[in-house]
């Protein structure tokens, strides 16, 4: 697939078919997460493959909208506050943008296989630091679930150039 369609056709899916993701593709889709770029190349994050079935009802918790459990695989990005590049002149630590950015990657990759996903960030932080056994150096920035879609992209209308590019002279 050309890398516009991927990002072209990749929507947030909201609903999944209770087949198995092949090993052939999760390992793709981690393997992108590998190759994310990060602050200093530090790397500073785990990638949790969490078996659904296994964890419904922790998962549930943590965001029930229902189709959250559907797929097979839910994934969580973890950021590693403590081993990730803080800017020295203003003290700002990159921890989360790395691990949005691996998520991203991880998204994309998986669009490019056939597999459905979303971004989630609403979820209750509590319930899963308590789920993932997390470390005050440890922060879940992100959750997806990984699988085939059964459900049809709602219109989203996208912004055209002239109302977000600023172009300096």
């Amino acid at each position: 697939m050309e890398f516009i369609d991927v990002i072209t056709e990749r929507y947030s899916v909201r609903g999944y078919l209770d087949n198995e993701v092949e090993k052939e593709k999760l390992d793709y889709v981690l393997k992108a997460a590998t190759l994310a770029p990060t602050g200093v190349n530090y790397q500073p994050f785990k990638v949790y493959v969490i078996d659904t079935k296994k964890h419904k009802e922790e998962l549930s918790k943590i965001y029930g909208a229902k189709w959250f459990v559907e797929a097979p695989i839910v994934l969580c990005v973890v950021a590693l506050k403590d081993k990730a590049w803080t800017r020295p002149w203003d003290g700002k630590n990159i921890a989360d943008i790395d691990a949005t950015i691996v998520m991203d990657h991880m998204i994309l990759a998986a669009q490019d296989v056939g597999l459905g996903t979303c971004y989630i960030g609403a979820f209750k932080k509590y319930e899963a630091h308590n789920f993932l056994n997390l470390n005050e150096n440890e922060e879940a920035v992100l959750f997806t679930p990984l699988g085939y879609g059964n459900a049809e992209p709602r219109e989203t209308p996208r912004k055209e150039f002239d109302e977000f590019v600023v172009y300096m002279d």
